[in-house]
C-alpha cells in the first residue's frame, strides 16, 4: 500500500460542487476519523462545496446507498469510506472484494466518479495509521482525489459539449 497521498488540490471556487460521502458505522472510531478528515479537506479546498453525509451500518451496505444517491441526488462525486479489519476468517476479504467490484461497476454504469476508501487492513495499528494518523490519512486522500476528479470530469464534459457544438468538418 502506498504511503503517498495526492498533492494538495487547487482551490475550487467556481460553481456549486456536490459531494456525497457514504460511510460505514462499523469500526466507528476509524470511520469517524475518515469522515472528519475528508470533510475538513473539502472545506479547505472547495469554497462552494456542498457535502452530504450518509452513514450505513457497515461496508457491505455502502454500494446500494451510493446507487440510490447517484440516481436521486446526482452528486458530482461520491466518496465511500469504511474500515474492514481482517479477522480469523475470510469474511473481511469477501466483503472487501464485493464492495470494490460493486463500486467500480456503479461508477462505470452511472458515469459518476466514486472514490473508494473502504479500507481493508490487517489490524488496528494499520487502521489507526490510515484513518487517524496525520502522515498517511486516507480521509484527506479521498477528499483530494474527489476534488481532482471533479475538475477532470468538468473539463471532459466541457470538451465534449464543445465538440458537439462545433463539429469538425473533417
Amino acid at each position: 500500500m502506498s504511503d503517498i497521498i495526492p498533492p494538495q488540490p487547487r482551490i475550487l471556487s467556481g460553481g456549486k460542487i456536490r459531494i456525497s460521502i457514504v460511510a460505514a458505522k462499523f469500526n466507528q472510531e476509524y470511520t469517524d476519523a475518515l469522515v472528519e478528515n475528508a470533510v475538513n479537506e473539502i472545506d479547505a479546498y472547495a469554497t462552494a462545496a456542498r457535502v452530504d453525509l450518509v452513514r450505513v451500518p457497515g461496508a457491505f451496505e455502502i454500494p446500494v446507498i451510493i446507487k440510490a444517491l447517484i440516481e436521486e441526488e446526482a452528486p458530482d462525486c461520491v466518496i465511500a469510506l469504511g474500515c474492514i479489519i481482517r479477522g480469523g476468517t475470510g469474511h473481511a476479504d469477501l466483503v472487501a472484494t464485493s464492495v470494490t467490484e460493486a463500486l467500480q461497476r456503479l461508477a462505470l454504469e452511472k458515469g459518476t466518479p466514486i472514490i473508494h476508501e473502504v479500507l481493508l487492513v490487517e489490524d488496528e495499528k494499520q487502521a489507526y495509521a490510515r484513518c487517524i494518523g496525520k502522515k498517511l490519512n486516507r480521509g484527506r486522500e479521498a477528499a483530494r482525489s474527489a476534488l481532482d476528479i471533479i475538475e477532470v470530469m468538468s473539463e471532459v464534459r466541457r470538451e465534449n459539449k464543445s465538440l458537439r457544438l462545433h463539429p469538425s468538418n473533417g
